[in-house]
């Protein structure tokens, strides 16, 4: 067994391979080609002499050998990562990290964490991905996220998460529905916009909606925010919008608040990350989101 001629790399694509599941997402996890991985898990292979992966149809799943490699090199690696990150100075670090955030986060806070994350991090490139709670979720324990900003009480036992504040929540129409609105009749038949039924936004706007005395109207859903608004600016509906997504419209009076909304709590957000995440790059930029306060 030609222990001597196995490198890190070969370890590191074995694990990222177990992570995510396919040769091609750990390939582009490791920014190089599906051949590539697959003339590394070769190499692999020769070197100890036995099967790591078998094919099932269009899939490849770890052997029995393969899994006990994946259990027991896991801690060693994750060591060995936090050594050399401990014996050098982390804005030299290299590599990729995956943010997913939703729409709110992007607005409220990622702006100024990404750009201090490239500023104190010349060398490590960001991917950012825009996209619903229950998508970042799913993105996140399948490994293809690395971190996420999403609101809402996260509850998953394959994350950690930490809040890191909330945002306000307004009722918000533009001055010519607000006065359509001031005739009863009329202002029964002005929608309501929200985000869809898998945002905690939605909710929110439904409690509100029931403790309050504004009597039955359409919910109209949608999944971009950022359109939300363009529809509620035409004069079509209110919207129920985070405070800084609305700064602007607001202060030109293009957006109004709404005679007699109900009050909303704030919608919470946390920053989370896999329970078992161990790469020291991804748990330094965790640690710094951690203290973010919004």
């Amino acid at each position: 067994m030609a222990i001597n001629r196995i490198a890190f790399y070969h370890l590191e694509t074995l694990l990222w391979i177990a992570r995510l599941g396919t040769f091609a997402a750990a390939a582009a996890r490791l920014n190089t080609t599906q051949p590539a991985i697959s003339a590394r898990v070769r190499e692999l292979e020769n070197h100890l002499g036995t099967a790591l992966f078998r094919r099932e149809g269009r899939t490849m799943t770890l052997t029995p050998a393969g899994r006990e490699l994946v259990r027991e090199s896991e801690p060693l690696w994750a060591r060995f990562q936090s050594v050399l990150t401990e014996c050098s100075d982390i804005s030299g670090a290299t590599g990729v990290v995956r943010i997913g955030a939703g729409e709110i986060a992007a607005a409220s806070c990622l702006p100024g964490f990404v750009a201090q994350l490239n500023h104190d991090l010349p060398r490590v490139s960001l991917e950012v991905e825009i996209a619903l709670t229950a998508d970042l979720i799913q993105q996140l324990t399948a490994g293809r996220t690395d971190i996420a900003f999403a609101p809402g009480q996260i509850a998953h036992p394959m994350l950690r998460t930490v809040p890191i504040g909330g945002v306000d929540l307004l009722w918000l129409a533009s001055p010519g529905t607000v006065a359509a609105m001031r005739d009863a009749p009329t202002a029964l038949k002005v929608p309501i916009w929200s985000l869809s039924n898998l945002s905690p936004l939605y909710r929110i706007m439904k409690e509100a909606i029931a403790a309050s005395d504004l009597g039955w109207r359409s919910v109209n859903l949608c999944n971009n925010m950022r359109t939300m608004i363009d529809i509620v600016l035409e004069g079509d509906g209110i919207g129920i919008f985070p405070q800084p997504m609305v700064r602007q419209q607001m202060a030109e009076g293009t957006l109004v608040p709404v005679p007699g909304a109900p009050a909303m709590p704030p919608v919470e957000f946390r920053v989370a990350v896999r329970a078992t995440e161990t790469d020291p790059l991804v748990l330094a930029i965790f640690e710094r989101a951690a203290r973010l306060d919004l």
